[in-house]
């Protein structure tokens, strides 16, 4: 499903990433962990499409995104601006540390967002979609409600839904219960192997939470820019 190869990235002077290589199959919750300043997301960015690297390749859903040019240090896009926004919107999720949702939308809207940007289906089914995710997550009750009227927990649950709605290949989180007390970010982590379960739903996720760490199929070690073995 994800193929990265000797992934490269500084800013300025200042390596941040020195030759990464990860593979990701489908269905895999995978973690990455390490100190501050290791990578994590920088990484994730990259596998995001978010940012490019200097040098290296990215496969995802068998779609190249960047390759090495010609073994010169610049990566280069294989797809335009426009095309890698497209596959970015139908390919993969995001989850942050803080939700960032819409505060003038409702929960169902803001979870309709990406849907919105497409041009496929109507606005009955995307709307059917969103209102089912909402219930699947336990918030059938809150579909009209601003995030200012939502708990913490429901926020992020809503920005779960949001990185779902596309029904994304990979959902990528960074620090995702990061801003939540214990209960909410245990009851978060087991919704996410919910998911897991009933979607075989993959997930790559960089956190500091060592449950969380243990529970994954996978927990990779990043430090200084390497995935240390």
């Amino acid at each position: 499903m994800l193929v990265a190869r000797n992934i490269h990235k500084s800013y300025g002077s200042i390596p941040i990433l020195n030759g990464i290589d990860l593979e990701v199959t489908k269905g895999e919750v995978v973690a990455i962990v390490g100190p501050s300043g290791a990578g994590k997301s920088t990484l994730l960015q990259i596998i995001g499409t978010l940012d490019k690297p200097d040098r290296g390749s990215l496969l995802i859903e068998n779609q190249s995104i960047y390759q090495l040019d010609s073994g010169v240090s610049a990566a280069k896009h294989i797809l335009s601006e426009r095309q890698l926004a497209l596959f970015r919107n139908e390919h993969l999720g995001f989850v942050f540390q803080f939700h960032n949702l819409l505060p003038e939308f409702t929960a169902l809207e803001n979870v309709c967002m990406p849907a919105w940007l497409q041009e496929k289906g109507s606005n009955a089914e995307k709307e059917a979609r969103a209102t089912e995710l909402l219930h699947y997550l336990g918030l059938g009750h809150r579909l009209n409600h601003r995030p200012s009227q939502l708990s913490g927990g429901e926020q992020q649950r809503t920005a779960v839904a949001r990185a779902l709605m596309n029904k994304p290949s990979i959902v990528l989180a960074d620090e995702p219960s990061g801003n939540l007390d214990s209960h909410n970010a245990e009851e978060l982590h087991r919704l996410f192997f919910n998911l897991r379960k009933d979607f075989n739903q993959t997930f790559i996720i960089v956190t500091h939470n060592e449950k969380l760490a243990e529970a994954a199929d996978r927990k990779i070690n990043m430090v200084d820019g390497r995935i240390s073995v």
